[in-house]
């Protein structure tokens, strides 16, 4: 058997926000903790040069004040031991006490408090010895060392009329080797002590009443890690306290973006199982809304959607119901009129054939009014727009519907505005919708009624309106009836007879071809006791219209 293929990691939405999350917050973490550290040691130098910058003022005065007393620079002039002794009279700003083993060793060999090691000792000779050499070797002391030992290892004792010397004071240390970069030039710009010419730096003037008889200058520190284990120590320790806060804060963050991302995909979790039983048919699920976000108003949709599909689903079922239910009606009676004349009960005569085709015309009407929905649907219905003036469409339509109306006992009357009324509309399909309304009138309209309809002009507050009403009288519509005259299939009387009832579609079809015209119909009480048909269609501005 082949080995199983590994499984595939889904990179599921939650995942996907929790490494955005971490990405983001990685790239900003370490983005900080750089700046930081870069900052921390460009700070970190900058003060260390604004406190030897102090320093250097101490060194301006005391070597001005040498100056004075030695009447020029020749004492110090390629003499850094006569350095030495100026900057062992400082009081520096930064104290560094020696902490370390090879420290306390450069202490006991006459380190200064900046500046090499005194490996000489300190100058003690008699008078008449300038160089400062010391006594002689033989006397139980080296020329440039700490006294001799004898046979036994340990210093010969002090001679009887040898004065104990005093205890060297514990001296400081130079971690920042502030007198290698030291360069003191006289009036005339000349190097005095350092280089000749050294690199930029902190420069102060020597003043000697009033006058500036030289400068001194430091170079500048440009990195502290390579002058002092103690700089270097503290620059480390913070760098090492930045990388483990922001490693903390990285974890903190990958927690908080996890649990982020679960907490926001709650709502996506629950339309998917909404979404997915929609999917099998059960138009009932609704989704929770667990949040007022985006994702909340997704679920509002999402259960408007589903209540819709719901609202929709019943109406097909019942139009299927009605729409056999009407099929089946004249097909029964087709079906019972042919087997009577084939069985001989009834005669083929007139009467026959006309009843037949009767039920013919209601049948092929009703297939006609499917067809024409299902057209308005699919947007298949077509329509040859163009200018239209309403008068010129109602008012011959009026007159052969007069004679229709008598004949059921009813007044039809109209009223029409002398001006021409024009819109932009399919005359054809106009007269279609008149037509269905004027049928609809004339056959639900008890005895002795009346049919008015109007045409007027009108502004609803943005633009001019065509207004058309077709009212009659007795019977009305039961209140809260009214929306529901446009609803397929729909009936007010469910026990009508089919003399008076129509197949239930031709207000369905009104509202469709005058909803493509970009207008609108709503049913109403009217005023004569029965139904108010109001449609409204936008009027083509012009001279034409008042």
């Amino acid at each position: 058997m082949s080995p199983l293929p590994p499984p595939v990691v889904r990179l599921t939405i939650a995942r996907k926000i929790a490494l955005a999350v971490a990405v983001i917050v990685i790239l900003c973490i370490g983005t900080m903790a750089w700046l930081t550290n870069a900052n921390l040691q460009r700070g970190f130098i900058a003060y260390l040069n604004d406190m030897q910058a102090q320093d250097l003022d101490q060194v301006s005065q005391l070597l001005a004040e040498r100056y004075r007393r030695e009447g020029g620079f020749e004492w110090l002039r390629h003499r850094p031991r006569a350095m030495k002794e100026v900057l062992d009279q400082m009081a520096p700003q930064l104290q560094m006490e020696p902490d370390a083993p090879g420290e306390r060793r450069r202490e006991r060999e006459g380190r200064g408090v900046y500046g090499p090691p005194d490996r000489q000792g300190p100058r003690d000779g008699p008078p008449d010895d300038p160089e400062g050499r010391g006594p002689p070797r033989d006397e139980g002391r080296s020329a440039y060392g700490p006294p001799r030992r004898g046979d036994n290892g340990r210093p010969p004792p002090p001679r009887r009329d040898e004065a104990p010397r005093p205890p060297r004071p514990r001296e400081l240390q130079d971690p920042m080797a502030f007198a290698a970069r030291l360069t003191v030039k006289d009036e005339y710009g000349e190097s005095v002590m350092g280089p000749r010419n050294p690199p930029a730096g902190i420069e102060r003037p020597i003043m000697v009443d009033g006058r500036k008889v030289g400068t001194v200058q430091l170079l500048l520190l440009r990195q502290a890690s390579g002058q002092s284990a103690t700089a270097a120590n503290f620059l480390r320790t913070q760098t090492r306290d930045i990388l483990l806060l922001s490693g903390v804060l990285l974890l903190v963050a990958m927690g908080l973006a996890v649990g982020l991302a679960r907490h926001m995909l709650r709502p996506v979790t629950a339309l998917h199982g909404v979404t997915a039983r929609l999917a099998r048919g059960e138009l009932a699920a609704r989704a929770p809304v667990l949040s007022r976000d985006e994702l909340g108003e997704l679920a509002l949709h999402v259960n408007a959607m589903a209540q819709e599909l719901e609202r929709n689903e019943t109406q097909r079922r019942q139009m299927l119901a009605d729409v056999s239910h009407e099929l089946r009606t004249p097909l029964t009676v087709i079906r019972g009129e042919i087997e009577a004349l084939i069985d001989g009960v009834r005669k083929a005569d007139q009467q026959a054939l006309e009843s037949l085709h009767s039920e013919v015309l209601r049948l092929a009407k009703l297939v006609d009014d499917l067809h024409q929905l299902a057209l308005a649907d699919t947007g298949d219905l077509h329509f040859d727009m163009h200018e239209v003036e309403l008068q010129s469409v109602l008012s011959p339509l009026l007159e052969r519907c007069r004679p229709r109306a008598a004949a059921a006992g009813l007044a039809l009357r109209w009223e029409l505005p002398p001006q021409p009324v024009t819109v932009n509309g399919d005359a054809r399909r106009l007269e279609q919708v008149v037509v269905n309304l004027l049928e609809n009138s004339i056959r639900y309209t008890d005895r002795g009624g009346v049919i008015v309809l109007a045409l007027r002009v009108r502004h609803d507050g943005r633009q001019l309106q065509a207004e058309i009403t077709v009212d009659d009288s007795a019977p009305g519509v039961p209140a809260g009836a009214h929306a529901r005259l446009f609803e397929r299939l729909y009936r007010v009387d469910q026990a009508r007879t089919r003399e008076r009832g129509g197949s239930g579609l031709g207000l369905a079809i009104c509202k469709a071809m005058v909803e493509a015209h970009g207008g609108a119909i709503a049913a109403l009480p009217s005023e004569h006791g029965g139904v108010r048909i109001r449609i409204t269609l936008p009027v083509i501005t012009g001279a034409s219209n008042q």
